[in-house]
């Protein structure tokens, strides 16, 4: 008979720890591959805890990023290049910065772009000519460069517009990029094909590198990290950025 007030009990504190959840207050950000790998994959866990506020990351690109942001549908972006080329980049997507007064860019950090390989590929080195002559196409076959007798397979993310952006500009300088490649989508799903496949290379944020793939030394790739917020952006906004500029683990993971 007893049971009873047992299970009212029980069903009571399920029902407090339920409203409790969702009454969490969430902050939603946008990210290209550079600020979800180096920034705010590491950081989330800790600054959940420290503040009590749910992060949720949405790595959907810059150019979706601030469209979102835009229609209030986030509380700020994140993208691995400056405003002003985040403006241009804009420009380019046919979906101008309008009134760009109206949004507030804090620079995080910076990164380098890296070139990822498999984690057997034996080259160790590549230059700027033979990444050009890699990605632009001319280059098909790892014995080119050092390596084994193996037609090459380049991975490419089409949500990471902020490493790509850096890397046809600085690499490829105008040579379009090889049209036989295996599209995929955030770094992430990069470093798993390049993984998978000993054939395959390539490129991503510094925080995308483990023990699953191989980094050969390349010239660096450095680049900004940008948080883009509206004017008078919310609090948790501030509690992020202050937690990113206030812990001495932020600011290692950030400035690669």
């Amino acid at each position: 008979m007893n049971r009873y007030p047992a299970l009212l009990t029980l069903l009571v504190s399920s029902l407090l720890l339920m409203s409790l959840s969702c009454g969490a207050e969430e902050l939603k950000i946008g990210a290209g591959s550079a600020p979800a790998a180096n920034v705010l994959n590491p950081l989330k866990k800790g600054f959940e805890e420290a503040t009590g506020i749910q992060l949720i990351i949405i790595e959907s690109g810059p150019k979706v990023g601030f469209i979102d942001l835009k229609r209030a549908n986030l509380d700020a972006a994140m993208a691995g290049f400056s405003y002003p080329e985040w403006q241009q980049l804009m420009i380019s997507e046919w979906a101008p910065m309008e009134e760009p007064s109206r949004f507030t860019p804090v620079s995080i950090g910076t990164d380098s772009v890296v070139v990822i390989t498999h984690k057997e590929n034996p080259v160790q080195n590549l230059s700027v000519d033979q990444l050009r002559g890699i990605f632009s196409g001319k280059i098909s076959n790892w014995k080119e460069v050092g390596g084994v007798d193996a037609p090459i397979m380049i991975v490419w993310g089409t949500l990471m517009q902020d490493d790509n952006d850096v890397f046809l500009a600085r690499v490829l300088m105008g040579e379009a990029l090889s049209p036989d490649l295996l599209d995929t989508t955030t770094a992430t799903e990069v470093r798993a094909h390049v993984a998978a496949n000993p054939n395959a290379i390539g490129i991503g944020p510094g925080g995308i590198t483990d023990d699953s793939i191989a980094t050969p030394v390349v010239p660096e790739m450095p680049r900004e990290i940008v948080l883009l917020a509206k004017t008078n952006p919310p609090e948790s906004v501030r509690k992020l950025i202050d937690y990113i500029r206030s812990r001495s683990q932020g600011k290692q993971l950030v400035m690669r």
